[in-house]
Protein backbone atom coordinates (compact mmCIF):
# COMPACT_ATOMS: atom_id res chain seq x y z
CA UNK A 1 0.00 0.00 0.00
CA UNK A 2 1.31 3.42 -0.95
CA UNK A 3 0.50 5.94 1.75
CA UNK A 4 -0.47 9.40 0.60
CA UNK A 5 -2.29 12.13 2.46
CA UNK A 6 -2.78 15.34 0.49
CA UNK A 7 -4.69 18.01 2.39
CA UNK A 8 -7.91 17.67 0.40
CA UNK A 9 -10.29 18.88 3.08
CA UNK A 10 -8.25 21.92 4.03
CA UNK A 11 -8.84 23.47 0.62
CA UNK A 12 -11.43 26.24 0.66
CA UNK A 13 -13.96 26.09 -2.15
CA UNK A 14 -14.10 29.79 -2.79
CA UNK A 15 -10.32 29.99 -3.10
CA UNK A 16 -10.33 27.64 -6.09
CA UNK A 17 -13.55 28.53 -7.86
CA UNK A 18 -11.64 29.57 -10.98
CA UNK A 19 -10.14 26.07 -11.18
CA UNK A 20 -13.41 24.19 -10.65
CA UNK A 21 -14.22 21.32 -12.99
CA UNK A 22 -17.71 19.86 -12.78
CA UNK A 23 -17.67 16.12 -13.34
CA UNK A 24 -20.14 15.23 -16.07
CA UNK A 25 -18.58 12.04 -17.43
CA UNK A 26 -16.59 9.37 -15.62
CA UNK A 27 -14.73 6.28 -16.81
CA UNK A 28 -14.60 3.46 -14.27
CA UNK A 29 -12.66 0.22 -14.83
CA UNK A 30 -11.19 -1.44 -11.75
CA UNK A 31 -9.96 -4.83 -10.65
CA UNK A 32 -10.78 -4.24 -6.97
CA UNK A 33 -14.43 -3.39 -6.34
CA UNK A 34 -14.16 -2.76 -2.57
CA UNK A 35 -15.97 0.49 -1.79
CA UNK A 36 -16.85 1.14 -5.42
CA UNK A 37 -20.56 0.95 -4.64
CA UNK A 38 -20.37 4.11 -2.53
CA UNK A 39 -18.50 6.06 -5.20
CA UNK A 40 -20.73 4.83 -8.02
CA UNK A 41 -23.89 5.82 -6.13
CA UNK A 42 -22.44 9.25 -5.40
CA UNK A 43 -21.69 9.80 -9.08
CA UNK A 44 -25.14 8.61 -10.09
CA UNK A 45 -26.83 10.92 -7.57
CA UNK A 46 -24.80 13.82 -8.98
CA UNK A 47 -26.03 13.06 -12.50
CA UNK A 48 -22.66 11.86 -13.82
CA UNK A 49 -22.60 9.66 -16.94
CA UNK A 50 -20.62 6.52 -16.17
CA UNK A 51 -18.63 4.69 -18.86
CA UNK A 52 -17.32 1.24 -17.99
CA UNK A 53 -16.19 -2.18 -19.19
CA UNK A 54 -16.48 -5.86 -18.37
CA UNK A 55 -16.74 -6.87 -14.74
CA UNK A 56 -16.86 -3.29 -13.51
CA UNK A 57 -19.79 -2.53 -15.80
CA UNK A 58 -21.67 -5.58 -14.48
CA UNK A 59 -20.92 -4.62 -10.86
CA UNK A 60 -22.29 -1.10 -11.31
CA UNK A 61 -25.34 -2.26 -13.24
CA UNK A 62 -26.23 -4.67 -10.42
CA UNK A 63 -26.42 -1.60 -8.17
CA UNK A 64 -29.24 -0.36 -10.39
CA UNK A 65 -27.06 2.36 -11.91
CA UNK A 66 -27.07 2.85 -15.69
CA UNK A 67 -23.73 2.43 -17.46
CA UNK A 68 -22.57 3.37 -20.95
CA UNK A 69 -20.43 0.56 -22.36
CA UNK A 70 -17.00 1.63 -23.62
CA UNK A 71 -17.63 -0.66 -26.62
CA UNK A 72 -20.59 1.50 -27.57
CA UNK A 73 -18.40 4.60 -27.37
CA UNK A 74 -15.52 3.20 -29.41
CA UNK A 75 -17.47 0.99 -31.80
CA UNK A 76 -15.10 -1.89 -31.04
CA UNK A 77 -15.60 -4.89 -28.74
CA UNK A 78 -13.09 -6.02 -26.14
CA UNK A 79 -10.58 -8.12 -28.12
CA UNK A 80 -7.57 -10.37 -27.61
CA UNK A 81 -9.01 -11.95 -24.51
CA UNK A 82 -9.56 -8.59 -22.85
CA UNK A 83 -6.07 -7.29 -23.57
CA UNK A 84 -7.50 -4.43 -25.62
CA UNK A 85 -10.61 -2.65 -24.33
CA UNK A 86 -9.93 1.02 -23.71
CA UNK A 87 -6.94 1.68 -25.98
CA UNK A 88 -8.86 3.87 -28.41
CA UNK A 89 -8.81 7.58 -29.45
CA UNK A 90 -12.39 8.09 -28.24
CA UNK A 91 -11.30 7.09 -24.73
CA UNK A 92 -7.90 8.75 -24.58
CA UNK A 93 -9.13 11.77 -26.49
CA UNK A 94 -11.78 12.30 -23.84
CA UNK A 95 -9.19 12.03 -21.08
CA UNK A 96 -6.42 14.13 -22.65
CA UNK A 97 -8.52 16.87 -24.28
CA UNK A 98 -7.65 20.29 -22.88
CA UNK A 99 -10.76 22.26 -22.10
CA UNK A 100 -9.04 25.61 -22.68
CA UNK A 101 -7.57 24.57 -26.05
CA UNK A 102 -9.79 25.61 -28.95
CA UNK A 103 -8.38 23.01 -31.35
CA UNK A 104 -8.90 20.25 -28.79
CA UNK A 105 -12.51 21.34 -28.31
CA UNK A 106 -13.16 21.39 -32.06
CA UNK A 107 -11.69 17.92 -32.57
CA UNK A 108 -13.60 16.46 -29.63
CA UNK A 109 -16.81 17.86 -31.12
CA UNK A 110 -15.97 16.66 -34.64
CA UNK A 111 -15.37 13.06 -33.56
CA UNK A 112 -18.15 12.94 -30.93
CA UNK A 113 -15.74 12.34 -28.05
CA UNK A 114 -17.09 13.00 -24.55
CA UNK A 115 -14.86 14.90 -22.11
CA UNK A 116 -13.95 12.40 -19.39
CA UNK A 117 -13.69 14.46 -16.21
CA UNK A 118 -13.05 11.56 -13.83
CA UNK A 119 -11.06 8.36 -14.39
CA UNK A 120 -11.31 5.62 -11.77
CA UNK A 121 -8.84 2.90 -12.74
CA UNK A 122 -6.55 0.59 -10.81
CA UNK A 123 -3.98 -1.98 -11.95
CA UNK A 124 -3.94 -5.73 -12.31
CA UNK A 125 -2.53 -7.43 -9.18
CA UNK A 126 0.93 -8.17 -10.55
CA UNK A 127 2.66 -8.20 -7.16
CA UNK A 128 0.08 -10.53 -5.61
CA UNK A 129 0.25 -12.89 -8.61
CA UNK A 130 4.05 -13.17 -8.37
CA UNK A 131 3.64 -14.15 -4.71
CA UNK A 132 0.98 -16.74 -5.48
CA UNK A 133 2.41 -18.55 -8.48
CA UNK A 134 5.58 -19.20 -10.46
CA UNK A 135 3.65 -19.76 -13.70
CA UNK A 136 5.11 -17.19 -16.05
CA UNK A 137 2.07 -17.06 -18.33
CA UNK A 138 -0.18 -16.14 -15.41
CA UNK A 139 2.30 -13.53 -14.20
CA UNK A 140 2.75 -11.90 -17.61
CA UNK A 141 -1.00 -11.62 -18.07
CA UNK A 142 -1.12 -9.50 -14.93
CA UNK A 143 1.13 -6.84 -16.46
CA UNK A 144 -1.36 -4.03 -16.95
CA UNK A 145 -1.13 -2.05 -20.19
CA UNK A 146 -4.37 -0.16 -20.59
CA UNK A 147 -4.67 0.66 -16.89
CA UNK A 148 -1.23 2.24 -16.70
CA UNK A 149 -1.93 4.22 -19.87
CA UNK A 150 -5.28 5.49 -18.59
CA UNK A 151 -3.81 6.49 -15.23
CA UNK A 152 -0.90 8.32 -16.81
CA UNK A 153 -3.13 10.09 -19.32
CA UNK A 154 -5.55 11.31 -16.67
CA UNK A 155 -2.73 12.35 -14.34
CA UNK A 156 -1.02 14.26 -17.15
CA UNK A 157 -4.23 16.20 -17.80
CA UNK A 158 -4.81 17.05 -14.11
CA UNK A 159 -5.79 20.58 -15.16
CA UNK A 160 -9.10 19.11 -16.29
CA UNK A 161 -9.32 15.48 -15.16
CA UNK A 162 -9.37 13.80 -11.76
CA UNK A 163 -7.60 10.44 -11.53
CA UNK A 164 -8.44 7.98 -8.75
CA UNK A 165 -6.30 4.83 -8.82
CA UNK A 166 -6.57 3.40 -5.31
CA UNK A 167 -9.65 1.78 -3.77
CA UNK A 168 -8.70 3.32 -0.42
CA UNK A 169 -9.59 6.72 -1.91
CA UNK A 170 -13.13 5.81 -3.03
CA UNK A 171 -14.78 6.89 0.20
CA UNK A 172 -12.80 10.11 0.47
CA UNK A 173 -13.58 11.10 -3.11
CA UNK A 174 -17.26 10.41 -2.50
CA UNK A 175 -17.26 12.78 0.45
CA UNK A 176 -15.30 15.38 -1.50
CA UNK A 177 -17.70 15.32 -4.45
CA UNK A 178 -20.74 15.55 -2.21
CA UNK A 179 -19.26 18.53 -0.38
CA UNK A 180 -18.36 20.28 -3.63
CA UNK A 181 -21.53 19.47 -5.60
CA UNK A 182 -19.66 17.26 -8.05
CA UNK A 183 -16.78 19.65 -8.72
CA UNK A 184 -13.05 19.29 -8.13
CA UNK A 185 -10.36 21.93 -7.79
CA UNK A 186 -6.91 22.14 -9.30
CA UNK A 187 -4.90 21.45 -6.16
CA UNK A 188 -7.02 18.39 -5.47
CA UNK A 189 -6.59 17.05 -9.01
CA UNK A 190 -2.88 17.75 -8.90
CA UNK A 191 -2.48 15.93 -5.58
CA UNK A 192 -4.24 12.84 -6.92
CA UNK A 193 -2.11 13.05 -10.08
CA UNK A 194 1.01 12.93 -7.91
CA UNK A 195 -0.27 9.78 -6.24
CA UNK A 196 -1.07 8.30 -9.65
CA UNK A 197 2.47 8.71 -10.93
CA UNK A 198 3.74 7.29 -7.65
CA UNK A 199 1.51 4.27 -8.23
CA UNK A 200 2.64 3.63 -11.81
CA UNK A 201 6.28 4.14 -10.87
CA UNK A 202 5.97 1.58 -8.08
CA UNK A 203 4.17 -0.82 -10.41
CA UNK A 204 6.86 -0.56 -13.08
CA UNK A 205 9.48 -1.16 -10.41
CA UNK A 206 7.77 -4.42 -9.42
CA UNK A 207 7.75 -5.58 -13.04
CA UNK A 208 11.40 -4.65 -13.45
CA UNK A 209 12.28 -6.63 -10.32
CA UNK A 210 10.52 -9.70 -11.72
CA UNK A 211 12.45 -9.59 -14.99
CA UNK A 212 15.68 -8.73 -13.15
CA UNK A 213 15.37 -11.53 -10.56
CA UNK A 214 18.30 -13.52 -11.96
CA UNK A 215 20.58 -10.49 -11.76
CA UNK A 216 19.27 -9.74 -8.28
CA UNK A 217 19.62 -5.96 -8.49
CA UNK A 218 19.23 -4.84 -4.88
CA UNK A 219 17.99 -1.33 -5.55
CA UNK A 220 16.25 0.13 -8.57
CA UNK A 221 16.59 3.87 -8.90
CA UNK A 222 15.02 6.09 -11.52
CA UNK A 223 17.71 8.72 -10.88
CA UNK A 224 19.89 9.15 -13.94
CA UNK A 225 22.58 8.91 -14.92
CA UNK A 226 23.92 5.86 -13.09
CA UNK A 227 27.68 6.10 -12.75
CA UNK A 228 29.78 2.94 -12.63
CA UNK A 229 32.55 3.33 -10.05
CA UNK A 230 35.98 1.72 -10.14
CA UNK A 231 34.76 -0.68 -7.47
CA UNK A 232 32.83 -0.70 -4.21
CA UNK A 233 34.28 -0.55 -0.71
CA UNK A 234 36.80 -3.19 -1.79
CA UNK A 235 38.23 -4.13 -5.20
CA UNK A 236 36.24 -7.39 -5.32
CA UNK A 237 32.94 -5.46 -5.03
CA UNK A 238 31.18 -3.65 -7.86
CA UNK A 239 30.00 -0.11 -7.22
CA UNK A 240 27.45 2.21 -8.86
CA UNK A 241 26.39 5.72 -7.93
CA UNK A 242 22.82 6.78 -8.74
CA UNK A 243 22.62 10.53 -8.80
CA UNK A 244 23.87 13.72 -10.41
CA UNK A 245 27.21 14.75 -8.92
CA UNK A 246 27.50 17.54 -11.48
CA UNK A 247 24.55 19.29 -9.86
CA UNK A 248 26.49 19.53 -6.58
CA UNK A 249 30.15 19.77 -7.57
CA UNK A 250 32.50 20.93 -10.25
CA UNK A 251 35.59 18.73 -10.25
CA UNK A 252 38.56 20.88 -11.22
CA UNK A 253 41.32 18.31 -10.76
CA UNK A 254 42.16 14.71 -9.99
CA UNK A 255 41.05 11.15 -10.63
CA UNK A 256 37.48 9.90 -10.50
CA UNK A 257 35.75 9.69 -7.16
CA UNK A 258 35.59 6.19 -5.72
CA UNK A 259 32.84 4.53 -3.68
CA UNK A 260 34.71 5.24 -0.43
CA UNK A 261 35.46 8.80 -1.55
CA UNK A 262 31.74 9.39 -2.04
CA UNK A 263 30.92 8.11 1.44
CA UNK A 264 33.45 10.50 2.95
CA UNK A 265 32.39 13.40 0.72
CA UNK A 266 28.81 12.90 1.87
CA UNK A 267 29.90 12.98 5.51
CA UNK A 268 32.08 16.03 4.89
CA UNK A 269 29.47 18.21 3.17
CA UNK A 270 26.86 17.40 5.78
CA UNK A 271 29.03 18.35 8.75
CA UNK A 272 30.51 21.48 7.19
CA UNK A 273 27.00 22.73 6.36
CA UNK A 274 26.27 23.06 10.09
CA UNK A 275 28.90 25.80 10.59
CA UNK A 276 28.70 29.41 9.46
CA UNK A 277 32.05 30.81 10.64
CA UNK A 278 35.26 29.91 8.72
CA UNK A 279 35.50 26.15 9.34
CA UNK A 280 37.52 23.18 8.15
CA UNK A 281 36.54 19.56 8.74
CA UNK A 282 38.79 16.57 8.10
CA UNK A 283 36.94 13.30 7.57
CA UNK A 284 38.30 9.77 7.82
CA UNK A 285 36.10 6.71 7.36
CA UNK A 286 32.96 8.90 7.52
CA UNK A 287 33.91 10.37 10.92
CA UNK A 288 35.47 13.75 11.71
CA UNK A 289 39.03 13.41 12.96
CA UNK A 290 39.73 17.14 12.91
CA UNK A 291 37.53 20.23 12.97
CA UNK A 292 38.05 23.84 13.94
CA UNK A 293 36.32 27.21 13.57
CA UNK A 294 38.57 30.26 13.32
CA UNK A 295 38.75 33.82 12.01
CA UNK A 296 40.05 32.68 8.63
CA UNK A 297 40.22 29.44 6.69
CA UNK A 298 44.00 29.05 6.99
CA UNK A 299 43.89 29.07 10.80
CA UNK A 300 40.87 26.76 10.74
CA UNK A 301 42.80 24.25 8.63
CA UNK A 302 45.88 24.32 10.84
CA UNK A 303 43.89 23.73 14.00
CA UNK A 304 41.68 21.09 12.41
CA UNK A 305 44.79 19.20 11.34
CA UNK A 306 46.33 19.58 14.79
CA UNK A 307 43.38 17.71 16.28
CA UNK A 308 44.67 14.43 14.83
CA UNK A 309 47.40 14.77 12.20
CA UNK A 310 47.89 11.00 12.08
CA UNK A 311 44.31 10.14 11.16
CA UNK A 312 44.17 13.04 8.68
CA UNK A 313 46.57 11.16 6.38
CA UNK A 314 44.58 10.05 3.33
CA UNK A 315 41.44 11.81 4.50
CA UNK A 316 38.85 14.15 3.03
CA UNK A 317 38.99 17.90 3.74
CA UNK A 318 35.99 20.21 3.55
CA UNK A 319 36.09 24.00 3.94
CA UNK A 320 33.25 26.52 3.89
CA UNK A 321 35.36 29.39 2.53
CA UNK A 322 37.43 29.90 -0.62
CA UNK A 323 40.84 28.24 -0.38
CA UNK A 324 43.52 30.93 -0.37
CA UNK A 325 47.23 30.59 -1.06
CA UNK A 326 48.22 30.29 2.59
CA UNK A 327 45.79 27.41 3.11
CA UNK A 328 46.78 25.72 -0.14
CA UNK A 329 50.46 25.72 0.87
CA UNK A 330 49.60 23.98 4.14
CA UNK A 331 47.21 21.48 2.57
CA UNK A 332 49.81 20.64 -0.07
CA UNK A 333 52.05 19.20 2.66
CA UNK A 334 49.47 16.50 3.48
CA UNK A 335 48.57 13.40 1.52
CA UNK A 336 44.82 13.60 1.20
CA UNK A 337 42.24 12.21 -1.19
CA UNK A 338 39.71 15.00 -1.70
CA UNK A 339 39.41 18.71 -0.94
CA UNK A 340 35.98 20.34 -1.08
CA UNK A 341 35.49 24.11 -0.99
CA UNK A 342 33.17 26.75 -2.46
CA UNK A 343 36.10 28.07 -4.53
CA UNK A 344 39.87 28.37 -4.97
CA UNK A 345 42.08 31.37 -5.59
CA UNK A 346 43.85 30.86 -8.95
CA UNK A 347 47.33 30.60 -7.38
CA UNK A 348 45.99 28.29 -4.65
CA UNK A 349 44.48 26.02 -7.30
CA UNK A 350 47.78 25.85 -9.15
CA UNK A 351 49.54 24.76 -5.95
CA UNK A 352 47.00 22.06 -5.19
CA UNK A 353 47.03 20.70 -8.73
CA UNK A 354 50.66 19.68 -8.34
CA UNK A 355 49.53 16.19 -7.24
CA UNK A 356 47.84 14.59 -10.26
CA UNK A 357 45.50 12.26 -8.36
CA UNK A 358 44.37 14.78 -5.75
CA UNK A 359 40.64 15.37 -6.21
CA UNK A 360 39.58 19.02 -6.00
CA UNK A 361 35.89 19.81 -5.87
CA UNK A 362 34.02 23.09 -5.95
CA UNK A 363 30.73 22.68 -4.10
CA UNK A 364 28.12 24.55 -6.12
CA UNK A 365 25.13 24.14 -3.83
CA UNK A 366 24.12 22.73 -0.47
CA UNK A 367 22.33 19.44 -0.12
CA UNK A 368 18.61 20.10 0.15
CA UNK A 369 17.17 16.60 0.51
CA UNK A 370 15.49 15.96 3.84
CA UNK A 371 15.43 12.16 3.68
CA UNK A 372 18.07 9.45 3.63
CA UNK A 373 17.92 5.85 2.52
CA UNK A 374 19.75 2.63 3.28
CA UNK A 375 19.44 -0.87 1.86
CA UNK A 376 18.44 -3.31 4.58
CA UNK A 377 17.57 -7.02 4.44
CA UNK A 378 15.53 -7.40 1.25
CA UNK A 379 14.40 -3.79 1.11
CA UNK A 380 15.21 -0.18 1.81
CA UNK A 381 14.61 1.91 4.92
CA UNK A 382 14.09 5.65 4.80
CA UNK A 383 14.14 8.30 7.49
CA UNK A 384 14.25 12.04 7.92
CA UNK A 385 17.75 13.43 8.11
CA UNK A 386 18.97 14.57 11.51
CA UNK A 387 18.98 18.30 10.80
CA UNK A 388 18.44 19.46 14.39
CA UNK A 389 21.01 22.03 15.49
CA UNK A 390 20.84 23.06 19.13
CA UNK A 391 21.22 26.73 20.05
CA UNK A 392 22.52 28.08 23.39
CA UNK A 393 18.96 29.11 24.28
CA UNK A 394 17.70 25.53 23.93
CA UNK A 395 20.04 23.77 26.34
CA UNK A 396 19.00 23.23 29.94
CA UNK A 397 21.39 23.60 32.87
CA UNK A 398 20.91 20.69 35.29
CA UNK A 399 23.70 21.46 37.79
CA UNK A 400 24.51 24.22 40.25
CA UNK A 401 27.64 25.17 38.32
CA UNK A 402 27.16 26.80 34.92
CA UNK A 403 29.59 26.94 32.02
CA UNK A 404 31.37 30.08 30.85
CA UNK A 405 30.23 31.83 27.68
CA UNK A 406 33.16 30.32 25.78
CA UNK A 407 32.30 26.88 27.07
CA UNK A 408 28.68 27.30 26.01
CA UNK A 409 29.89 27.89 22.46
CA UNK A 410 32.20 24.90 22.76
CA UNK A 411 29.36 22.72 24.01
CA UNK A 412 27.23 23.61 20.96
CA UNK A 413 30.27 23.05 18.74
CA UNK A 414 30.89 19.62 20.28
CA UNK A 415 27.22 18.62 20.06
CA UNK A 416 27.21 19.33 16.32
CA UNK A 417 30.27 17.13 15.83
CA UNK A 418 28.69 14.35 17.90
CA UNK A 419 25.64 14.45 15.62
CA UNK A 420 27.83 13.65 12.61
CA UNK A 421 29.88 10.90 14.27
CA UNK A 422 29.21 7.16 14.46
CA UNK A 423 27.70 5.97 17.74
CA UNK A 424 28.72 5.45 20.43
CA UNK A 425 30.30 8.89 20.36
CA UNK A 426 32.18 11.13 22.75
CA UNK A 427 33.54 14.47 21.58
CA UNK A 428 36.04 16.59 23.51
CA UNK A 429 36.43 20.21 22.42
CA UNK A 430 38.10 23.41 23.56
CA UNK A 431 38.11 26.88 22.02
CA UNK A 432 36.11 25.74 18.95
CA UNK A 433 38.57 22.96 18.19
CA UNK A 434 38.03 19.21 18.19
CA UNK A 435 40.74 17.87 20.50
CA UNK A 436 39.62 14.29 21.11
CA UNK A 437 37.01 11.93 19.74
CA UNK A 438 35.86 8.39 20.36
CA UNK A 439 33.50 6.99 17.74
CA UNK A 440 31.81 3.78 16.70
CA UNK A 441 32.39 2.09 20.04
CA UNK A 442 30.15 -0.53 21.60
CA UNK A 443 30.72 1.11 24.99
CA UNK A 444 30.38 4.82 25.75
CA UNK A 445 33.11 4.47 28.38
CA UNK A 446 35.45 3.08 25.72
CA UNK A 447 34.54 5.98 23.43
CA UNK A 448 35.45 8.43 26.20
CA UNK A 449 38.73 6.68 26.97
CA UNK A 450 39.63 6.76 23.27
CA UNK A 451 38.83 10.48 23.11
CA UNK A 452 40.99 11.24 26.14
CA UNK A 453 43.83 9.13 24.74
CA UNK A 454 43.65 11.06 21.44
CA UNK A 455 43.76 14.40 23.24
CA UNK A 456 46.71 13.34 25.35
CA UNK A 457 48.56 11.87 22.37
CA UNK A 458 48.56 15.21 20.56
CA UNK A 459 49.40 17.32 23.60
CA UNK A 460 46.07 18.96 24.40
CA UNK A 461 45.37 20.20 27.91
CA UNK A 462 41.91 18.99 28.89
CA UNK A 463 41.60 21.46 31.76
CA UNK A 464 38.48 23.50 31.03
CA UNK A 465 37.56 21.37 28.00
CA UNK A 466 33.98 20.32 27.28
CA UNK A 467 32.47 16.94 26.49
CA UNK A 468 29.51 16.01 24.26
CA UNK A 469 27.79 12.65 24.07
CA UNK A 470 25.39 11.55 21.34
CA UNK A 471 23.19 9.75 23.91
CA UNK A 472 22.51 9.87 27.63
CA UNK A 473 24.72 8.50 30.39
CA UNK A 474 23.05 5.55 32.16
CA UNK A 475 25.67 5.76 34.93
CA UNK A 476 27.92 8.52 36.30
CA UNK A 477 31.09 6.72 35.13
CA UNK A 478 31.60 8.94 32.06
CA UNK A 479 31.32 12.25 33.91
CA UNK A 480 33.67 10.89 36.57
CA UNK A 481 36.31 9.82 34.02
CA UNK A 482 35.96 13.08 32.09
CA UNK A 483 36.11 15.18 35.28
CA UNK A 484 39.29 13.44 36.42
CA UNK A 485 40.83 14.28 33.02
CA UNK A 486 40.06 18.01 33.44
CA UNK A 487 36.71 18.36 31.64
CA UNK A 488 34.35 20.62 33.58
CA UNK A 489 31.40 21.15 31.20
CA UNK A 490 29.21 18.45 29.64
CA UNK A 491 26.38 18.38 27.13
CA UNK A 492 24.18 15.33 26.63
CA UNK A 493 20.56 14.50 25.71
CA UNK A 494 19.48 13.39 29.16
CA UNK A 495 16.55 11.04 29.60
CA UNK A 496 18.10 8.20 31.56
CA UNK A 497 16.20 6.89 34.59
CA UNK A 498 19.52 7.41 36.40
CA UNK A 499 20.19 10.97 35.22
CA UNK A 500 20.24 12.10 38.84
CA UNK A 501 23.38 10.04 39.55
CA UNK A 502 25.35 11.95 36.90
CA UNK A 503 23.88 15.28 38.03
CA UNK A 504 24.81 14.51 41.63
CA UNK A 505 28.39 13.65 40.70
CA UNK A 506 28.73 16.86 38.68
CA UNK A 507 27.39 18.93 41.57
CA UNK A 508 29.84 17.33 43.96
CA UNK A 509 32.81 17.96 41.65
CA UNK A 510 32.04 21.42 40.20
CA UNK A 511 31.17 20.23 36.70
CA UNK A 512 28.53 22.02 34.63
CA UNK A 513 26.12 19.76 32.79
CA UNK A 514 23.48 20.67 30.21
CA UNK A 515 20.70 18.57 28.70
CA UNK A 516 19.52 19.03 25.11
CA UNK A 517 16.60 16.60 25.00
CA UNK A 518 17.83 15.53 21.54
CA UNK A 519 19.59 12.20 20.93
CA UNK A 520 21.96 11.94 17.97
CA UNK A 521 22.45 8.22 17.29
CA UNK A 522 24.24 7.63 13.98
CA UNK A 523 24.58 3.94 13.20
Amino acid sequence: MITFAPPYFTLLKQQFMQDARLIKNALISVFYKDGLDVLAKTLHDLGVNIYSTGGTQEFIEKLGIPVIRVEDLTGYPSILGGRVKTLHPKVFGGILARRANETDRQEVAEYAIPFLDLVVVDLYPFEETVKQTSDETSIIEKIDIGGVSLIRAAAKNFNDTLIVCDKSDFSEVSVLLNQQQGSTYLEQRKAYAGKAFHTTSHYDGLIFSYFDKDKNTAFKSSVTPAKTLRYGENPHQNGIFYGDLNALFTQVHGKELSYNNLLDVDAAVHIIADFSEPTVAIIKHNNPCGLACRNNISEAYKDALAGDPVSAFGGIIAANRTIDVATAKEVDKLFMEVLIAPGYEPEALAILQSKKNRILLIQKEQLTSTQQFRSLLNGVVAQDKDIVKISPEQINLTTRKSASNQQIHDLIFADIIAKHTKSNTIVLAKNQQLIGIGCGQTSRVDALKNAIAKANEFGFDLTGAVMASDAFFPFPDCVEIAGNAGVNAVIQPGGSVKDELSIQYCNEHEIAMYFTGIRHFKH
